[in-house]
């Protein structure tokens, strides 16, 4: 309908013109070239406008601008050509010719601008189009020559001016009216597009996603979340243009519902990531562009916090075992192409696991993070610190295998980790580290490898009594293959029961009479004959079968007590992987009362590292230990720093004197000193007092005279097996004096 509307106007306007025209001579209109002419007017607009309407790209403007003035000339031409006078017509072609070519550059030019971005060139296009139709319409009638013939007639079909001016009347009168209900339609058409856009902007202010309506490059509208994100006051987005908002993104050339990452310029020229989606949208009858702005900061922080988790220990902030591993596999290839050493320190934290069972796992958090920065203080700027997990830590070293560089920072990490006490509950807490240490490339090439290495290492520092380093050497793979063949054999040990319990007699001092014994686990290795406890004891603490062999032990020492005398008491040692078990008290009052065993004739020895582990919960289960009626004894009594303030807070049944002092005696004087000193004490405390390690007369004889309650050693018998032991029992029924007399210490 604009279309025709469109052509009828440009055809009305011609022919006024040329009703208005005094030839000075009678005139006529031919009337199928002034349809003709109408026809072209209206063909040649719909045809260029229905072009433009449906691209952008500015030489199809250009062109649709060529066939809305071709249709222009050819209404023109065609329409002056249907004027008839009584004489002749001619033309001038030098006019019309150049008039032509002239317009319909122009009327392309006009349509590139009606298409443009740029407000200030839009409003160049009427301007550019009245010129064109202005320039054939004054070259046309300079180009018609009118010479009057008063011979000449009229066709039969010759229209008048006179029965024309009504038909080119109506048709202006209709397009008034067009034009009247036009704008009424119009006005009505605004209301309702300000009516959509109010109440979507309404809507979009609703919604946290900032939201742009516009028309083409023009921002008609912005809801609040996009004007608060680019920095803007409330309105005062709409009028600018999209390109300045996002230099980055061509709207024109963005498909619709296809997302585009970017960057929106704020208000004080900084810019914003954001992500930027367009959808064509019928607001009012006109297609509207809504592009949606999405602020893409927080997503990019907490990608880059994802990626910080994935790579980094949470706790802290070291990196982690995937981290470590991808560094270490890069300096492994780097090295191959530059031939540089480097080492790997692999670190496991000692004595580490009582301070949470003691105090908790944050405080054990706070431990590490302490730990970590004390790592960290030590290093150098090229090395790497990472946690791999729980209390294990990694350093890698570049260049580390140049002479006593991996040991001297190993010296440097001990002394960081164990050279203050850490503040955990209120109280100084001493931790100390074991270092394992493989260095490229005599260690080793290969990443896994590496760490392997360094892990055999660990586990030799480890061995070697903890808080200490040791290098990789290659006899550690075959103790190690040693020591996993003696955890597989083991765990089958005890499900296959060939384990069994030796005993090793205490006398008394006075009478030497047998009064108990201790129970001393051995193994039963189908090739290698009896293992000591001393071989395997510690592998069991380690893999956590401390557990059931220690509830093995005591289950069955009580059990085979209740063969012997009802005067005789059995010793059982606890280690302090036992005291970390919460059921230690209920495996205890199980072993006595499925044996049947009085409580008073059990005795259990622990050591002072019990202690040092975890002081107020041991002492508590001490008690507790104490209220079921069995004897508690210290064993190696001496050895530590602290023994004297642990017996003043737990009063032990027992003391056994260490046999590091008792091999001096009596030769020794300051070890002779020590021992009289702790029978004396442990007399005074109301402790009974025994001497073990006791191999010669000497020390027997002393041991006596310096009044000790029992004496334990190879003097008075070897550990027995559990028949040999019940053996002795018998034969000292029947000879009272056996062992005194055996040992011919008198």
């Amino acid at each position: 309908m604009s279309i025709v509307a469109s052509g009828a106007t440009a055809w009305a306007t011609h022919f006024i013109v040329l009703l208005a025209f005094q030839p000075g001579m009678p005139a006529a209109f031919e009337p199928l070239l002034t349809a003709i002419s109408l026809l072209c007017a209206i063909g040649g607009i719909g045809a260029g406008v229905s072009i433009s309407i449906r691209t952008r790209r500015r030489d199809l403007q250009f062109a649709s601008g060529l066939i809305v003035g071709t249709g222009v000339a050819t209404l023109h031409y065609v329409g002056q050509d249907a004027y008839l006078v009584q004489g002749t017509v001619s033309w001038n072609l030098w006019l019309v010719i150049p008039s032509i070519l002239a317009s319909l550059p122009i009327s392309g030019a006009a349509m590139v601008a009606i298409a443009h971005r740029n407000r200030q060139v839009r409003l160049a296009a009427a301007p550019l189009l009245l010129f064109s139709i202005a320039l054939l319409h004054f070259c046309g009638m300079a180009a018609m020559s009118l010479r009057f013939n008063p011979a000449a007639r009229f066709p039969d079909t010759a229209v008048s001016p006179h029965d024309i001016t009504p038909v080119v009347a109506g048709v202006s009168l209709a397009l008034i009216a067009l034009a009247l209900l036009g704008w009424r339609f119009d006005l009505a058409a605004k209301a309702r597009l300000r009516q959509d856009r109010r109440r979507l902007r309404e809507l979009a202010d609703v919604a946290l996603e900032g939201l742009l309506i516009c028309s083409g490059d023009l921002i008609v509208t912005a809801n609040n979340s996009v004007e608060r994100l680019a920095g803007h006051a409330s309105g005062t987005l709409a009028g600018g243009l999209v390109s300045q908002l996002l230099p980055q993104i061509d709207i024109a050339q963005l498909p619709e519902r296809e997302e585009r990452e970017g960057e929106l310029v704020t208000a004080d020229g900084t810019t914003i990531p954001v992500r930027v989606l367009r959808q064509e949208v019928e607001l009012g009858h006109r297609l509207q562009t809504v592009i949606a702005v999405r602020d893409q900061r927080e997503r990019l922080r907490t990608e880059a916090k994802m990626r910080t988790l994935a790579f980094h220990d949470a706790l802290t902030g070291l990196p982690n075992r995937t981290r470590f591993f991808d560094l270490l596999a890069l300096q492994a290839a780097s090295r191959r192409s530059d031939d540089q050493s480097f080492a790997v320190l692999m670190l496991d934290l000692d004595r580490f696991k009582p301070i949470n069972d003691m105090y908790g796992h944050a405080a054990g958090d706070a431990v590490l993070t302490i730990v970590a920065e004390r790592l960290k203080s030590v290093i150098r700027e090229q090395d790497v610190v990472a946690r791999l997990g729980g209390d294990e830590f990694a350093v890698l070293q570049p260049n580390g295998s140049e002479p006593g560089a991996s040991e001297a920072l190993a010296m440097r990490i001990i002394q960081a980790v164990s050279g203050r006490p850490f503040p955990v509950g209120g109280h100084p807490v001493h931790l100390a580290v074991s270092v394992g240490i493989a260095r490229a490339p005599q260690d080793g090439d290969d990443p896994a490898e590496l760490m392997s290495h360094a892990d055999l290492a660990l586990y030799a520092a480890k061995a070697a009594g903890k808080a200490t380093y040791r290098l990789y050497d290659a006899s550690l793979d075959e103790k190690m293959r040693v020591r996993q063949a003696l955890e597989a054999g083991l765990r089958s040990a005890l499900e296959e029961h060939r384990l069994e319990l030796h005993y090793q007699p205490l006398v008394d001092a006075k009478t030497g009479a047998i009064t108990s014994a201790e129970a001393l686990v051995r193994w039963h290795h189908p090739d290698r004959g009896l293992i000591p406890p001393i071989e395997f004891i510690d592998i069991a603490e380690d893999t956590g079968l401390i557990l059931p062999l220690g509830r093995w032990v005591l289950e069955t020492a009580c059990t085979e007590a209740m063969t012997w005398p009802h005067h005789m008491s059995v010793a059982v040692n606890l280690s302090p992987a036992q005291f970390r078990e919460p059921a230690l008290v209920d495996v205890v009052a199980t072993a006595l009362t499925q044996s049947g065993l009085d409580a008073s004739r059990l005795e259990l020895e622990i050591t002072e590292g019990v202690l040092l582990d975890d002081e107020l919960r041991t002492l508590e289960i001490l008690t507790e230990l104490r209220n079921l009626g069995v004897r508690i004894s210290m064993d190696d009594f001496g050895t530590g720093y602290s023994s004297l303030s642990y017996l003043r807070k737990f009063p032990f049944d027992k003391i056994k004197i260490d046999q590091s002092f008792v091999r001096q005696v009596p030769d020794d004087e300051e070890s002779s000193a020590i021992v009289r000193a702790i029978i004396t004490m442990g007399s005074c405390l109301g402790m009974s007092t025994t001497v073990e390690g006791v191999e010669t007369c000497d020390q027997y004889n002393f041991s006596v005279a310096e009044g000790c309650d029992a004496i334990q050693g190879y003097l008075i018998s070897k550990p027995l097996t559990g028949g040999n032991f019940a053996d002795l029992l018998l034969r000292e029924r029947s000879q009272p004096n056996l062992i005194r007399n055996s040992i011919h210490c008198e």
